[in-house]
């Protein structure tokens, strides 16, 4: 698997690989380095800090499915650094590389669901009139989708890892490289579709019901989705000449692009997360009024003070 020269008998990548630091060079290694622990290790505490603000706000507000994707999106991540750490103390480890290049790989698929489920919620409970989509077209489009792009993903880093050869390992390059760029067109077409759906709720009188709590909530929802388009773009670029180039054996640009820009998207999300977004808007219903415009009649219906109301704020012409 390297142009450098092993002492007889030993391999320094695939399942059979038995080269450690003591008999065969670094430079042997796929990844030529050794991956930084004080580095790697913090990422693996702030993924864990993430995962436990997303299960506590799961806890709190029951959106089940939200807490769950990105739970199982962490716990992958967290393993991925893991790989990195046992690949510090045996670049040539098999384990350390595999569970590396499949769990950080497919964890942003996780991501991804949570975010295409969020915004099918935000749909129905804002306006569902005013979307030229139907909510249920993010869970029978997008999150197949999703689906199909992890499956690619996962089996090309599988099948990268168990090759004998540049060629066949490259088969397993170009199978993950096809579900980063179907993932990356399903992102590009979400992205417009969020937009276009929030473009519709400022022209609308939907605008009234979004609340200051709701418009930050779906501001970080979208830089979450925008800074796993940027990810995804960065290991499309980086896979493109394959495990052997020189992108992929740069540490610096893979935390620059693939670590940092992850942790932010999660963190992104404890703020784009639906227990604040609709918390902003169950706070909002049922405050003591609401406020509803029909035709020359303005009705103002409330959990109190009720006949006031219909006294005062409720007036037909005879």
């Amino acid at each position: 698997m390297s142009s450098t020269q092993l002492p007889n008998g030993y391999k320094s990548f695939g399942p059979k690989a038995n080269c450690t630091l003591e008999v065969c060079p670094l430079e042997a290694s796929l990844l030529q380095y050794q991956p930084s622990i004080p580095v790697n290790g913090t990422f693996i505490a702030l993924f864990s800090v993430a995962m436990i603000i997303h299960a506590f706000q799961g806890f709190r507000s029951k959106h089940w499915g939200f807490m769950a994707s990105m739970i199982g999106g962490c716990l992958l991540e967290i393993i991925g650094y893991v790989g990195r750490l046992i690949l510090y103390e045996n670049p040539f480890s098999f384990g350390g590389f595999l569970l590396q290049i499949i769990c950080i790989t497919v964890a942003p698929v996780f991501f991804c669901a949570a975010i295409y489920v969020t915004l099918s919620e935000v749909v129905n409970a804002v306006d569902r009139s005013i979307s030229r989509f139907e909510p249920r077209l993010f869970y029978y489009m997008f999150i197949p989708c999703d689906m199909a792009s992890l499956i690619l993903q996962a089996t090309g880093g599988a099948l990268s890892t168990v090759g004998n050869d540049k060629a066949k390992v490259q088969v397993g390059v170009n199978v993950s490289l096809a579900g980063l760029i179907f993932q990356v067109v399903c992102l590009v077409g979400f992205c417009f579709v969020f937009a276009d759906y929030l473009i519709a709720c400022t022209r609308s009188d939907a605008r009234q019901q979004i609340t200051r709590r709701m418009k930050t909530f779906l501001a970080f929802l979208f830089v979450a989705t925008l800074l796993i388009l940027v990810r995804c773009s960065y290991r499309i670029e980086e896979l493109k000449e394959g495990y052997f180039s020189p992108m992929f054996r740069n540490e610096p640009l893979f935390i620059g692009l693939e670590s940092s820009v992850m942790v932010a998207a999660v963190f992104s999300l404890v703020i784009g997360n639906p227990a604040i977004g609709f918390n902003g808007m169950n706070t909002r219903k049922s405050s003591t009024t609401t406020e509803i415009l029909e035709g020359p009649s303005r009705v103002v219906t409330g959990a109190s003070n009720t006949t006031e109301r219909k006294q005062s704020l409720v007036y037909q012409s005879p």
